[in-house]
């Protein structure tokens, strides 16, 4: 009588089944944290960079450096 109404397990194709169900999810993953690590860290190194070398002058760095007697070959 119970075993009527109990359903039958599904035996074939079930790896398959829940190998596209963790590599969807595992897909998903990937793509939120490629995401987050390009706009939580990639955009804003690239801003700092740029910002950076938009005011910064190598020949006075150089010249500072040199007076602070930091080069050996540079007299």
């Amino acid at each position: 009588m119970a075993s009527g109404a109990l359903a039958k397990p599904q035996m074939r194709g079930l790896l398959a089944k829940r190998l596209r169900v963790h590599i969807f999810g595992a897909f998903i993953v990937a793509l939120g944290v490629a995401a987050s690590y390009k706009f939580g860290v990639a955009e804003p190194r690239k801003k700092a960079y740029a910002d950076f070398y938009r005011n910064y002058d190598s020949m006075k760095d150089f010249e500072e450096m040199k007076a602070a007697g930091i080069f050996q070959s540079a007299k």
